[in-house]
């Protein structure tokens, strides 16, 4: 017997209901009533506390440092409130100050300082990581998020026991080793000493962030580059300059962007540690404008110091952005 088998009819396709005529005709679905689209005044109100608060913390105290800078305000203005307009003259005097220039170039040898080092040790620290095992680079990356988190006045507390006359371990070890002029070396009573320790202290606390911030930016590089420039025969220095570089820079930029700006405005170290001296030894633009308004009772003059220190490091806002644009119309 020969099994005939029977053929389902196809279901007819239901007609098109109307959203859906809807939808293929291009047409947004009805909104609810009430909805404007996105475009109402709900949005603005939501957000205007956090606008205005940011305003009230950021935009105010910059306003009216400015307005310091312009007048005439010294502690009997900030007791009675009769501070009088003077125009430019705190800025003439302060660039007429040849202690002030002093401070300037002293603020960009410490800001070039730190950050060669940092940017250096840093990118060795980053391309380490790379090499290293499971093991070895949860070590190596635990360390220095460990260091990163640690207060910036925990750090500098310790760098002074670390280099105290009497009690330091500095001055022990290096005394142990033969070296007895050390013994007792007042290492904070000497301008280079001091200057070095900061510098030191700077990049210890500066490094992790750079460092992990390369590392995360080295895992990006496709394995395949690597290994089209080893049967090429090149180098590590060459792999390093032709292949890895390239693929970072554009973070390797933004990182040293940012320790440009958080080196050139570092301060709470350096009070802490020195206070600026002994002398002006370790007086940067920041401590500068600090001293000047607290010890001289010159909040003018100190303002306008340091409107002349967020134009300086705006520039280097400036030079950054123009860097990066022309990165990106270099892409395109």
């Amino acid at each position: 017997m020969t099994a005939v088998r029977e053929q389902t009819p196809p279901r007819p396709r239901p007609a098109p209901t109307s959203r859906r005529l809807r939808r293929a005709a291009g047409s947004a679905p009805p909104r609810p009533p009430g909805d404007g689209g996105g475009r109402g005044i709900w949005p603005y109100v939501l957000i205007a506390p956090a606008v205005l608060g940011t305003l009230y913390l950021l935009a105010y105290p910059l306003v009216r440092a400015v307005v310091i800078s312009l007048q005439d305000f010294g502690l009997r203005q900030l007791i009675l409130g009769d501070a009088r307009f003077v125009g430019l003259d705190n800025y003439r005097t302060l660039l007429g100050d040849g202690r002030f220039w002093e401070v300037v170039r002293r603020t960009f040898l410490f800001m070039a300082v730190d950050v060669v080092l940092i940017m250096v040790l840093s990118t060795l620290v980053a391309l380490m990581i790379e090499r290293l095992g499971r093991f070895g680079r949860t070590a190596v990356l635990s360390a220095l998020v460990l260091t990163w988190a640690m207060p910036v006045i925990a750090a500098t507390t310790v760098f002074q026991w670390l280099f105290h006359s009497e009690f330091g371990i500095v001055n022990a070890v290096l005394t142990d080793l033969g070296f007895s002029s050390f013994e007792r070396y007042a290492w904070f009573a000497h301008g280079p000493a001091a200057f070095a320790i900061l510098v030191a202290l700077v990049v210890w606390q500066s490094v992790p962030f750079a460092a992990i911030t390369l590392y995360s930016a080295l895992t990006t590089v496709p394995v395949e580059l690597y290994e089209s420039a080893r049967l090429d025969g090149a180098s590590g220095p060459r792999i390093f300059r032709s292949v890895t570089f390239p693929v970072v820079r554009p973070i390797f930029l933004l990182v040293l962007s940012l320790e440009v700006i958080w080196t050139f405005k570092a301060f709470v170290q350096i009070w802490v540690m020195t206070n600026g001296g002994p002398g002006d030894a370790t007086t940067i633009l920041p401590v500068y404008a600090v001293q000047t308004a607290l010890s001289s009772q010159r909040y003018d003059l100190g303002s306008a110091a340091s409107m002349v220190t967020v134009v300086l490091m705006s520039g280097v806002l400036v030079l950054y952005f123009r860097q990066m644009f022309r990165q990106e119309d270099e892409l395109a």
